[in-house]
């Protein structure tokens, strides 16, 4: 099995650990949340089965983004992953964010009874640790990946092309703050009676929750629009280029993502003076080949000898 199969199957296991822990988790607060009467209880409640139900998502995009490419697809359904990540984010705002925000608002106007704190804190409890769980396997996955790129922990989360990985970080992240914001919520108001932390704390993880959905919904949007290579990885793919003996000038070099881990490259080139089709031919495969072990996640390469004065041309005659 190749690393990216290993890669794939590994994600693949965290999404559906991921996805039974919140499953129980989502059934325990609402459960825990109907019992106690507390809105913070409720709002974590939606924000366990907001990320069961992205689980889900991530998971058909995982199957979706496998198959070959077809006559209506040339390079393949990779961008399926970016499409249902965003749908994620969209679901957490709407399922996760606006109920939440909207549970404490109407908490504050109508509070509820006073209700014993017992149950509240030992689910919340239980949840912490099983969050606990899925973010530490998350994590480890995911600083695996970071170490094979060489980049830091933070910067790959950043920078990374996987959004699956991403979401899953991010939601477990929201979800430990989360029963942490919950349980000082339930604890402020059985200690001081007013009836407004708990509700506030609902609030809160519904901003939470919406800062998340905000900041994963605009790294997938870029990708969804064709975003470009990483800058270092374009960096080493001119220096590929521009090192070859047959090569003048790199007149343009363009990128796309086409899935987490494969590029498209566009490259138009001015060539040396002298070289024949064949010279050409075999040019075109080196450099094929020299960019793929520079940067291994190039998927598809297409070069275009073109010469100063016509591209020169050809820009002039593009629309500013």
């Amino acid at each position: 099995m190749g690393g990216s199969q290993q890669k794939a199957e590994e994600t693949k296991r965290t999404v559906w650990f991921a996805f039974a822990a919140n499953l129980a988790i989502a059934v325990a607060k609402a459960l825990g949340g109907t019992v106690s009467g507390s809105s913070a209880m409720m709002a974590e409640a939606a924000h366990s089965l907001a990320d069961t139900t992205n689980q889900v998502f991530l998971r058909i995009s995982l199957s979706r983004a496998e198959r070959g490419s077809d006559e209506q697809h040339p390079f393949g359904y990779g961008q399926e992953r970016f499409f249902w990540a965003f749908l994620a984010a969209v679901f957490i705002f709407v399922a996760g964010s606006l109920f939440s925000i909207f549970e404490g608002v109407e908490r504050l106007l109508k509070p509820p009874k006073e209700s014993g704190i017992a149950i509240p804190l030992v689910v919340l409890g239980v949840a912490f640790v099983a969050e606990g769980v899925s973010w530490l396997r998350a994590i480890r996955q995911t600083r695996g990946e970071a170490g094979e790129r060489g980049v830091p922990l933070r910067r790959y989360i950043r920078e990374s092309r996987d959004p699956t990985s991403k979401t899953v970080v991010f939601e477990d992240s929201a979800a430990l703050v989360g029963v942490l914001l919950a349980a000082a919520g339930v604890t402020l108001d059985h200690v001081t009676g007013a009836h407004v932390f708990d509700a506030s704390a609902s609030i809160a993880i519904g901003l939470l929750l919406a800062f998340v959905a905000v900041t994963l919904g605009r790294d997938v949007k870029g990708l969804l629009l064709g975003e470009a290579a990483l800058p270092e990885e374009r960096e080493r793919m001119q220096e590929v280029l521009e090192r070859h003996q047959h090569v003048d000038q790199v007149v343009e070099l363009r990128t796309m993502a086409l899935a987490p881990n494969a590029l498209l490259v566009a490259v138009r080139l001015d060539l040396s003076d002298g070289l024949d089709s064949d010279g050409v031919e075999r040019l075109a495969d080196d450099l094929d080949e020299e960019l793929r072990k520079a940067v291994p996640e190039v998927a598809e390469v297409f070069i275009d000898p073109t010469s100063r004065s016509e591209a020169r041309r050809h820009a002039d005659l593009e629309p500013a």
